[in-house]
């Protein structure tokens, strides 16, 4: 990045003490001591303050401070305790240096050494009348680190934001008396200033519930995994970190090459869980046995629970990527990951905020991915959003909020790889917000019952508020960047080469598709009941929603094994589902027995493509098959629909000057604004080219040009909203 995190000086964080011991313990330590602490204790205090801590900071391993002038350390005065030099010594366990060798005394006695191998260089005093010269000796414990003055990845404190209604009044906090590195020392814990507007309040870790255990459980994770850790962790930063940028990879390396006692223990066993799932694709691990991932996961699981009492940003860390699991999409942990990343103030503009560069784009990274974790939750699950845009001030991520450093430029096909893993996870945002519109118009309990309210005009209301909403769609599509699109993804690409687009288009079609869902259903509102709404609009309505089904059905029919066996968003089984849920819906609600058929027949391919082309990525497809299955299912209870008769000509359904001029107005016109339809090419799939010639004869298809393409699917030839299929679908 630009500026060098390095050169910062890191804050003093405060003070940690462990709890006082009993005084039967400290009377029977201390009793064959008191003669001769009573005699000399001036004497003893003085040249013991100066060469070791203090009973209480022994007890904790913690830094002693002794401001100049003052009878006890910073810590014993924080806890309003005595601080004593009269206990012995514990006896030290030696410890060994990466060599196997013993550490020298004069080396475990650096400031900080020992706790370095148990813990993050940014912890262990409080800052509050540090003075200069000990803030910046601290500051370079261990030489140079990226954790220096870091706010949401300190390993022995976590921060809670203060809001503006707390019983914290913002009025007053500018009144506490702030350090050079914008702390303050209250009873409750430590003021850190941010901004001009933010603050922050610093607790310290080892008095939240399950911090006992925590070195205990990384251990256990590591363990599991063991010795195949750093393989796990290739594979985690080769295919899914480039995709999915939410840790900052220099930062985590640089803790794991210390100590993996540096962790909190869920975002380790996540990133483990997560990398195991492409095993096969090391040759290092591929004929290895897999380590035991159902204890890994119950690990993560109770660890992160732990965690949440002391939330951090490893902490939603770890909750997205455990989402990313094919069964880890859960809604609850959803909504408690939303109220972590608040207490964090991920939901702020950290633009100006005191902290390192990199965690400030880390954290716009972070809140992004959170956005995006809520939002699609919500369509997957049919849940309200828990993120509003009213409270939500994060900026759009920049070029400069990705790190440039976690690849070497002078690597062509990395610099490459990580630049196409940026623009797919923009690209993502930008839909997810789209996809947010889509659910806030349609999909709140206002929203639908405005729509029921209007009665017969619901229709017209839908297509109203639609048309805006589409026309972002389509302007999204057409400005996508031309290595995010499927045809050049697919150029060139073999077994090896993985490429993750196809779940940034398969959102693209869930988007599309949740957004017609809605205006089919308000074509007959009553349940069988025959829609009052004109036959024109009616028809176009239905016209339109068959080009989005058969564009996705297409999409999903061209997907290689390098695109499905690449990483894919943990919303990809239920879209790949909804698109089975829409042909139901189409089949459903399809106005006679011909028609009806078509889709029968649509979706009998489609779950055919989902079980035969998609072999090998069943995690992906098993969810989508099994919902087609219960669809088609309650389908067969269906009434039998009437055998329509087929119109002699367009003209037949072009209905008035005056309805064809509305339906343009939404957006919808054969040919129009909102979308055209093209013949297919080569026939469609296995010879079913009676399909096609029945959707040119129902007006469903206009005779324009040719659109030439190669391979493909049954629907292959159409072209949906102006732009070709030969473009990807």
């Amino acid at each position: 990045m630009s500026s060098n995190p390095m050169t910062m000086a890191r804050s003093a964080p405060i003070a940690i003490a462990s709890r006082k011991s009993r005084p039967e313990q400290l009377s029977s330590a201390n009793g064959s001591m008191s003669s001769s602490t009573s005699n000399d204790s001036s004497l003893t205090n003085t040249r013991t303050r100066k060469d070791r801590p203090c009973d209480a900071c022994r007890r904790r391993k913690s830094r002693c401070v002794i401001n100049e002038g003052q009878p006890s350390c910073v810590l014993c005065q924080f806890h309003s305790q005595d601080c004593t030099f009269v206990q012995s010594p514990q006896p030290r366990k030696r410890k060994l240096n990466t060599e196997g060798k013993e550490e020298s005394v004069a080396k475990r006695r650096s400031p900080g050494a020992e706790e370095r191998r148990r813990r993050p260089t940014d912890s262990s005093i409080s800052s509050n009348g540090v003075t200069g010269s000990l803030i910046e000796e601290m500051a370079n414990i261990g030489g140079p680190t990226l954790l220096k003055r870091t706010l949401g990845l300190q390993n022995d404190r976590y921060s809670q934001y203060i809001g503006p209604t707390t019983d914290f009044e913002p009025s007053l906090i500018d009144l506490s008396p702030f350090d050079p590195q914008d702390e303050s020392l209250l009873s409750r814990g430590t003021l850190r200033k941010v901004s001009d507007q933010d603050t922050f309040l610093m607790l310290p870790d080892y008095t939240t519930p399950g911090h006992a255990h925590q070195e205990e459980d990384v251990d256990a994770i590591e363990n599991i995994v063991a010795p195949y850790g750093p393989a796990l962790l290739d594979l985690y930063f080769r295919i899914i970190h480039p995709n999915f940028p939410i840790l900052q990879k220099n930062v985590f390396l640089e803790k794991y090459n210390r100590s993996h006692r540096e962790f909190s223990p869920p975002i380790l066993a996540a990133v483990y869980i997560l990398a195991m799932n492409w095993w096969d694709h090391s040759g290092e691990l591929a004929n290895q046995p897999k380590p035991d991932i159902r204890e890994l996961e119950r690990l993560a699981r109770a660890s992160l629970a732990d965690a949440m009492y002391r939330p951090k940003l490893s902490t939603v860390q770890a909750g997205l990527l455990l989402s990313q699991r094919p069964e880890g999409d859960q809604w609850a942990p959803t909504a408690q990951l939303v109220a972590i990343g608040q207490e964090l103030g991920l939901h702020l503009d950290c633009s100006n905020w005191k902290i390192p560069p990199w965690e400030r784009g880390l954290r716009k990274r972070l809140a992004w991915a959170l956005y995006m974790q809520d939002k699609w939750g919500s369509l997957v699950h049919g849940r309200p959003s828990h993120i509003f845009a009213s409270n939500w001030a994060v900026l759009p991520p920049t070029a400069a909020d990705f790190p440039d450093a976690e690849f070497d430029s002078s690597d062509g096909e990395e610099s490459a790889e990580y630049e196409h893993g940026r623009l797919l996870f923009t690209q993502m945002i930008v839909l997810s917000q789209i996809l947010a519109e889509v659910l806030d118009t349609f999909y709140t309990l206002q929203a639908m019952a405005n729509v029921s309210q209007a009665g017969a005009s619901g229709t017209h209301l839908v297509l109203q508020l639609a048309k805006p909403v589409q026309l972002k769609l389509k302007e999204w599509f057409a400005a996508l960047p031309a290595c995010l699109r499927m045809d050049a993804a697919s150029a060139g690409l073999h077994e090896q080469k993985l490429c993750s687009t196809g779940f940034l288009h398969l959102a693209y079609f869930a988007t599309e598709i949740t957004l017609h869902r809605r205006i089919i259903r308000s074509l007959s509102p009553v349940p069988n009941q025959a829609p009052t709404l004109d036959p024109y609009i009616l028809h176009i309505c239905r016209s339109a929603a068959k080009t989005r089904l058969i564009s996705a059905m297409d999409f999903v029919n061209r997907l290689t094994s390098s695109h499905l066996r690449s990483f894919w968003y943990f919303a990809s089984k239920t879209n790949f589902a909804l698109i089975g849920t829409f042909g139901s819906l189409l089949w459903a609600t399809a106005p006679g027995r011909e028609e009806a058929d078509w889709y029968r027949r649509r979706l009998g391919e489609y779950r055919w493509t989902l079980g035969v082309s998609c072999k090998g990525s069943e995690r992906l497809t098993e969810f989508a098959m099994g919902m087609l299955d219960t669809s088609t299912g309650l389908l067969k209870a269906l009434p039998e629909k009437p055998t329509l008769s087929r119109p002699n000509s367009e003209s037949d359904i072009a209905g008035s000057r005056q309805q064809r001029t509305l339906a343009e107005g939404y957006g919808y016109g054969i040919g129009g604004s909102g979308f055209s339809i093209g013949p297919p090419r080569n026939g469609g799939q296995n010879g079913d080219s009676g399909d096609n010639e029945d959707m040119l004869r129902s007006g469903l298809a206009s005779p324009t040009s040719s659109v030439s393409s190669s391979g493909g699917g049954s629907m292959a030839g159409y072209e949906v909203q102006g732009y070709a299929v030969q473009n990807g679908y």
